[in-house]
């Protein structure tokens, strides 16, 4: 991969992180007034949508449609659907800032899961890091102290259940193409929405179907760039960039939501961030090996 490229991808991911950002921020907005449910089923027609288009418009949609590992494939898309509505939810109950500060340990938890779940050594430098990142967790969320709610844990679900999904989708890329996996999270991800999120349907003010409409082509934007990043660029590469997003929410969360930056999830942030860097680092290190 030449330099340009990788400069090229960076660009991208920064630039993804940030639209993300302003789609998490709609998504709290949004969840404030109306059922998490359904504002996570509407993202989810749109997500279906684009990626049926996306597949007509390449002419693949039966290549898209074909897979081994249907059973897999539509497990990895009720779970990134059900993951969504944890965190929305996260952003409800604790704000932007801190659902993000604890959600940011996902790749520490990627790392910690790779041996178990895809047979992949790891190193006692990742395992190091992976518990210097969960000291970060605790700083942030504070146990035993007069601040900490049960509530605080319901980022750190959102960040395992997500972990697990990466994981699966590497397991599943061993068989099925990309274009493949990010079909059926969509079309997946869509019906069980449906299913579930119809029953909190509520009318929504047309004022708000503005915010609604942003907030999914920002998603299909988001994903678009992130499509393209991963296309010009290596994702050991471009991965750390991803933390920005954790810059970009603190931003829109303290400026537009009223919400406060806290000492101790500033400490934590950096502490879990840091040493998420330290394992994607590892891990790539660790790939070249194998390569040679």
């Amino acid at each position: 991969m030449s330099e340009n490229n990788t400069r090229l991808g960076i660009w991208l991911m920064v630039a993804t992180t940030l639209v993300f950002a302003v789609q998490d921020g709609l998504s709290r907005h949004l969840a404030d007034e109306y059922h998490v449910m359904m504002v996570v089923m509407i993202r989810y027609w749109f997500f279906a949508a684009f990626v049926i288009f996306l597949a007509k418009q390449q002419g693949i949609m039966r290549e898209a449609l074909k897979t081994e590992q249907l059973g897999l494939q539509v497990f990895r898309g009720v779970l990134l659907a059900g993951e969504i509505c944890v965190t929305v939810l996260a952003f409800v109950w604790l704000g932007l800032i801190e659902s993000h500060a604890v959600f940011a340990c996902y790749p520490l938890l990627v790392a910690l899961l790779s041996g178990p779940v895809l047979g992949e050594q790891v190193g006692w430098k990742r395992m190091v890091a992976i518990g210097i990142g969960f000291v970060g967790i605790l700083i942030i969320l504070q146990p035993g102290s007069g601040v900490f709610s049960p509530a605080a844990l319901v980022p750190l679900l959102g960040a395992a259940m997500f972990a697990l999904y990466g994981l699966l989708t590497r397991y599943a890329s061993r068989k099925d193409s990309a274009m493949v996996s990010f079909f059926w999270t969509g079309i997946a991800g869509a019906v069980a929405m449906t299913l579930v999120g119809i029953w909190f349907w509520k009318p929504m003010a047309g004022g708000d179907w503005i915010w609604m409409i942003t907030l999914c082509f920002s998603g299909v934007l988001g994903h678009w760039l992130l499509i393209k990043c991963y296309a010009v660029a290596e994702a050991s590469a471009v991965q750390p960039f991803a933390y920005l997003q954790l810059v970009w929410v603190s931003i829109i969360g303290v400026s537009f939501l009223g919400e406060t930056l806290r000492t101790n999830v500033m400490i934590g942030a950096v502490v879990v961030v840091g040493a998420g860097v330290f394992a994607l680092w590892r891990e790539r290190v660790a790939a070249k090996r194998v390569a040679q």
